[in-house]
């Protein structure tokens, strides 16, 4: 069986781990890499032996599937082209900048029966995966993504650049349409909202509250969910994963929590997804987080960036931002 071909367009800092772990992997040859910065193409290419491109246009007799890993604003027509040949794409969150774009995208993903699969990496994080065998009943679900502002993100605001994964996650988690939704925004560094915090009701009584922030000193991936008589903590980061079961005070006369760690095997979340790209081109399989997936994140986070605009318009303040400790007081103080 001959190896898959692949691509990956955009080697920016994302975007070469993808060629990195092509490269790796077996029974996969990597074509080529794309930038239009040439030099950067070339230090990637000359990096994972391959062959560098200025142009994406010249892997399309080339490849069977391509990892596109470049702005938002490109998302639509580069993986339109590519699409239209009938080659397999993953392609990074947020899937487009529109709802109509990522539609346009889904009817030709059906009509030429491709793979076509959404960068939500956190879905292959290894803590979600076992967390996905321990949650039973949600009743409040926390989440809180923050971290130092980042100048290579220019063409989305917090909501779609960090927030739109905690969306995915909490989505994936409960089984229930949506009831309402509220949020706030502010802009801190760039023109677009820089924090961000969502209040989320679903139809079942579940309450997800997610905040997101790209102004913060210390980057922090964290979910919490709470169950009847239970507390599951999630670190994205370090892949640890803790439940605190409640004692009633009934055994051993004491009151107090039952701390568990649950043993995981790290493992890098990237790898594992574009593992799972490759095995659904190879079986014809539906991929985890698909184009239907990608639209119903993109779907909230663009009514989760209405409400802001709406409050911001009402001169509605944003709530105490959380987690405000000692550590960064002095940095939220600056603003």
């Amino acid at each position: 069986m001959r190896k898959v071909r692949v691509g990956v367009v955009g080697v920016g800092n994302l975007g070469q781990h993808h060629a990195r772990i092509y490269a790796e992997l077996p029974k996969v040859e990597l074509v080529g890499v794309v930038d239009i910065n040439e030099k950067r193409a070339r230090e990637i290419a000359h990096k994972y032996h391959t062959t560098p491109y200025v142009y994406y246009g010249d892997l399309f007799d080339k490849v069977d599937a391509v990892s596109i890993v470049v702005p938002t604003s490109l998302h639509h027509k580069v993986a339109l082209d590519f699409i239209e040949r009938g080659i397999n794409v993953l392609i990074e969150k947020p899937v487009t900048s529109t709802l109509t774009e990522a539609k346009q995208l889904i009817k030709a993903a059906h009509a030429n029966s491709v793979t076509l699969q959404v960068g939500h990496i956190e879905r292959f994080n290894s803590a979600f995966l076992a967390l996905r065998g321990i949650v039973k009943e949600p009743l409040y679900i926390e989440s809180h993504r923050l971290g130092p502002f980042n100048y290579r993100v220019i063409d989305v605001g917090v909501v779609l650049d960090l927030m739109i994964h905690d969306i995915d996650i909490v989505t994936s988690i409960v089984d229930a349409d949506i009831t309402s939704i509220e949020a706030f925004g502010r802009s801190v560094l760039s023109d677009k909202e820089d924090i961000a915090t969502a209040h989320i009701v679903f139809s079942n009584g579940v309450i997800a509250n997610i905040v997101a922030s790209r102004v913060s000193p210390k980057k922090i991936r964290k979910l919490g969910i709470i169950e009847n008589n239970k507390y599951i903590s999630l670190d994205y980061l370090t892949q640890e994963l803790y439940t605190y079961t409640n004692s009633n005070g009934k055994k051993n006369g004491s009151n107090g929590s039952k701390i568990e760690k649950i043993d995981i095997k790290w493992q890098e979340p990237l790898r594992l997804e574009l593992e799972h790209f490759l095995k659904c081109i190879k079986n014809g399989e539906k991929p985890i987080v698909g184009i239907e997936e990608g639209i119903n994140a993109l779907e909230i986070a663009f009514k989760i960036l209405n409400r802001i605009k709406i409050n911001a318009s009402s001169h509605i303040s944003l709530p105490s931002y959380t987690p405000y400790t000692e550590e960064t007081k002095d940095f939220y103080h600056k603003y």
